[in-house]
């Protein structure tokens, strides 16, 4: 199958199951937000200096795979998908981004004090990770803006899209304030 279909030149796509929805459709830009977020972590695992956020990373990316399928299969179509074998995310996942966050945040025992200003310590990794914060706090709006428009996602995935955003910070300031001191 060649990549190139045309079918997208009318302004329409297709969901994972082939109902045919236009390119504005809630679900399309939540996952081409979720895409984008996938690119700007690849961007932060590339640049960051330490393993264990590379790692974190990593696994994020992992997850994000399952996550577009999730919302590319709409309401109609979520038992489908998960009968049919494809791995989403679930509150496992969830749990592990909070564990992860746990760890990073208890390198900081003292807590935080000021606003992050990215790419103040010099470091591309650290300025990456915020950016990927970023886009995953757009993510999380068009998901939001999914289930505000009828279409309900999985809890799993909101959920998890507020938690990566909550450990990019952690990891950007863990990438960061150690190289600023």
């Amino acid at each position: 199958m060649s990549i190139t279909t045309r079918q997208g030149d009318t302004g329409s796509t297709r969901l994972i199951f082939g109902q045919k929805v236009g390119k504005e459709h809630p679900a399309i830009a939540a996952v081409g937000d979720v895409d984008e977020l996938n690119a700007a972590l690849g961007l932060a695992r590339i640049s960051v200096r330490r393993e264990d956020i590379t790692g974190i990373i990593a696994r994020a990316q992992h997850d994000i795979v399952g996550i577009m399928g999730q919302l590319s299969a709409g309401p109609e179509d979520a038992v489908r998908y998960r009968t049919q074998g494809f791995r989403g995310i679930g509150p496992e996942e969830v749990g592990r981004l909070t564990a992860e966050g746990a760890a990073l945040e208890a390198e900081f025992p003292g807590g935080f004090r000021s606003w992050s200003v990215p790419g103040a310590a010099g470091l591309a990794g650290g300025a990456w990770l915020e950016m990927a914060r970023c886009v995953c706090r757009r993510a999380e709006r068009s998901v939001a803006a999914l289930a505000a428009a009828g279409i309900t996602p999985d809890p799993a995935v909101p959920a998890w899209l507020n938690r990566l955003s909550d450990v990019l910070w952690l990891a950007a300031r863990a990438e960061e304030i150690p190289a600023a001191e």
